[in-house]
């Protein structure tokens, strides 16, 4: 392996956290702001990138490349520089679920939504994926521009809610929201279709465009994007409260404080 081979644990069911344990002069890179805890022993440093290039014009490449997905310019690589086996423990920023990828038996490239990446083993890179086509470009919305992992090391990513796993053969296609998709292999075909009808696009209230997914190959789905919470987060905060099935009102609003 060119990566760094790691061993891990996961924690929790909807609010989960990934133990990572290193063996001696072992690290694993990750997204600042996802550290949660680390035993004594492993030291933290801070690269620009993703530590994987050399030289400064290949580094200010790849950076500019992660502010293109909304990410950090800089990386953080936590190395065990102990003689003995060290912890460092990532958590998920929201609610969901963290997949592990083994990206040696993905083919050595997974395509993910920005901002899904987490943590993964020294010498993954993490890169972008623009999609080509000019219709998914225009219309792609939350899909136009992806992550992209490349290795034979072990990745992690997170999604909102519960993820679904899917395995296409070759030419079965699948309909998904752009928010929805968390990650998919490389052999997969991305492309953005429109819905279809004019009572569909006034009132079907799920969006003009979807992803198609065409196989083979393996794709994640996720049941509840961040953009889709935050969206009701912010309406229920700035509307006026409704009071479905609710027979006091205005009246029950006084009674519990609101």
């Amino acid at each position: 392996m060119n990566n760094h081979e790691i061993d891990f644990k996961l924690f929790g069911e909807e609010m989960q956290c990934v133990e990572i344990e290193l063996d001696p002069q072992e690290a694993v890179i990750a997204e600042p702001g996802s550290f949660m805890m680390m035993t004594d022993g492993i030291q933290m440093q801070t690269l620009f990138g993703d530590g994987t290039n050399t030289g400064f014009m290949n580094k200010l490449f790849t950076a500019g490349k992660r502010l293109l997905t909304g990410e950090n310019l800089f990386m953080t690589v936590y190395t065990n520089n102990s003689n003995q086996k060290r912890q460092v423990t990532f958590a998920a920023p929201y609610a969901g679920k963290i997949i592990p990828m083994n990206l040696a038996q993905l083919g050595n490239k997974v395509i993910c939504q920005k901002n899904s990446f987490l943590c993964a083993a020294n010498g993954v890179s993490i890169g972008i994926e623009f999609q080509k086509k000019l219709g998914t470009g225009l219309f792609g919305g939350e899909g136009f521009i992806m992550q992209k992992l490349e290795g034979d090391g072990m990745a992690f990513v997170h999604s909102g809610g519960h993820v679904i796993e899917k395995q296409l053969q070759s030419g079965e296609i699948l309909k998904v929201d752009t928010g929805c998709i968390v990650a998919f292999t490389s052999d997969v075909n991305y492309d953005i279709q429109f819905v279809g009808g004019i009572k569909n696009t006034l009132f079907g209230g799920e969006g003009v465009f979807y992803a198609s997914l065409r196989g083979p190959g393996k794709v994640w789905i996720q049941t509840l994007p961040i953009s889709r919470l935050a969206g009701r987060i912010l309406q229920y905060g700035t509307g006026s409260r409704k009071e479905e099935g609710s027979i006091l009102g205005g009246l029950g609003n006084l009674l519990d404080g609101d």
